[in-house]
């Protein structure tokens, strides 16, 4: 989005939410599904229209593994590394995504293609380990179901 079309965005979301701080959480999602990330300057638009710090902001953005920093990939795979997953090898898969996708946790790919984040529960624990891919979600994966999903997806 460009920055005066992402102002307006920011703006109306706002807006719809009254300039509630109180909705700071819903705010912060409607801003990143339009955008696909949290920019800085969004950030800022939303602190000043709901009459928060930026700090304040920053660290509603930073607690929640769930708000991005920067566009993610055109697959985002999210594995879940609660403790019911790490009970049936989800560290394993981690392992083999980051080097079977060449990228740690939290990363994106070059090209832009997957975005690699950890997750701390997808409610699916009695199928771990679990990962969702894109919005959907997978149960006892393996290394080997994690690539056939991933090439899936890239397709």
């Amino acid at each position: 989005m460009q920055e005066p079309d992402e102002k307006k965005a920011v703006l109306n979301i706002c807006q719809d939410h009254d300039n509630r701080p109180e909705d700071l959480v819903e705010i912060l999602h409607s801003v990143q599904d339009l955008a696909g990330f949290l920019s800085d300057e969004a950030l800022r638009e939303i602190a000043s229209c709901i009459n928060l710090t930026r700090a304040e902001v920053h660290g509603v953005v930073s607690f929640y593994h769930d708000f991005r920093r920067a566009p993610s990939g055109k697959t985002v795979v999210k594995i879940c590394l609660a403790e019911a997953c790490q009970a049936v090898g989800c560290d394993a898969l981690k392992e083999h995504a980051t080097q079977a996708l060449s990228i740690d946790m939290g990363q994106t790919s070059s090209g832009d293609e997957v975005s690699l984040e950890p997750v701390y529960c997808l409610g699916n624990c009695a199928l771990g380990p679990a990962v969702m891919i894109n919005g959907n979600l997978h149960g006892r994966v393996t290394p080997e179901k994690l690539d056939a999903l991933v090439s899936e997806a890239d397709s």
